[in-house]
């Protein structure tokens, strides 16, 4: 499938299916990634601006952190060692550190120093071999994992960074939801190049069940779909795009209430 940058340059890419079914690539990969993630506009790397649109994305966002958090405490415990891995403007880190001994991962220096004026407790680092052998008892990933190229020798560090039993929480989005296949290339969460990587269900399945992780629990990110139908709907130049957004995303969402292929989807899975 051929899809465009909708979100900043226009251009073209391809993605593809990986040796593993269920498991796509954007190609090609810029070496000049960076420069792609280069815009006020992308608000997971940026303060509050104050605007309509990024105070009702923080509203619905709120909303988000308290699930989140919530999902933490049933499956990892209070009070335990959380690394927060691309952790952006540190929003999650701040919602959680008075429940968790917090940790924060982030490669953007913007986006770091704004985590650093958030948060209070949480100690934000540039490395993570900064992290002492087996001492997490979680690594969360929120909608990162999807952008990072190295994925084989990421999964190998964070392996050796959790406890016996450890837990590893990744939320990606979901190619074979129903705003997936009804926007196509119109698609908000194809985010190429940004996204690198792009999954089914199924893909991640077969991604991490294997000899060293398990996948105890798949859990949804129900919000997701409306926020991606809506700028879908955008990107379309659809006139009322929120509305029709609003619409579709109900209707993905009760679809998936059916099938799992919800539009987002957050894996629970164990260090073996």
């Amino acid at each position: 499938m051929k899809v465009k940058d909708l979100f900043l340059t226009q251009e073209q890419f391809e993605i593809k299916e990986t040796a593993i079914p269920g498991v796509l690539k954007t190609s090609p990969v810029p070496q000049n990634i960076s420069d792609y993630y280069d815009s006020a506009e992308y608000i997971s790397h940026h303060q509050d601006s104050g605007s309509l649109k990024e105070t009702a994305y923080k509203f619905l966002q709120n909303f988000n952190l308290n699930y989140k958090r919530n999902l933490m405490i049933d499956f990892v415990g209070k009070y335990k060692k959380v690394l927060d891995y691309g952790c952006g403007a540190g929003e999650f880190l701040k919602y959680i550190e008075d429940d968790f001994e917090t940790f924060g991962f982030e490669p953007s220096e913007s986006a770091s120093e704004y985590a650093i004026q958030k948060v209070r407790k949480t100690k934000i680092i540039n490395n993570i071999d900064f992290i002492k052998e087996e001492s997490l008892d979680a690594i969360t990933l929120w909608h990162v994992f999807e952008h990072i190229e190295n994925q084989d020798e990421i999964l190998k560090a964070f392996y050796s960074k959790l406890k016996e039993n450890g837990v590893l929480i990744i939320a990606v989005p979901n190619v074979a939801s129903y705003d997936a296949l009804k926007y196509k290339e119109f698609w908000a969460a194809y985010d190429v190049p940004r996204h690198l990587y792009h999954f089914s269900k199924s893909g991640m399945q077969k991604l991490m069940n294997n000899k060293y992780w398990k996948i105890k629990k798949i859990k949804p990110l129900l919000l997701d779909s409306f926020y991606i139908s809506m700028l879908s709907e955008k990107y379309k130049k659809s006139p009322l795009y929120w509305l029709k957004g609003m619409i579709h995303g109900l209707i993905s969402n009760i679809k998936a209430s059916k099938t799992g292929e919800y539009s987002s989807l957050i894996y629970i899975i164990e260090k073996k």
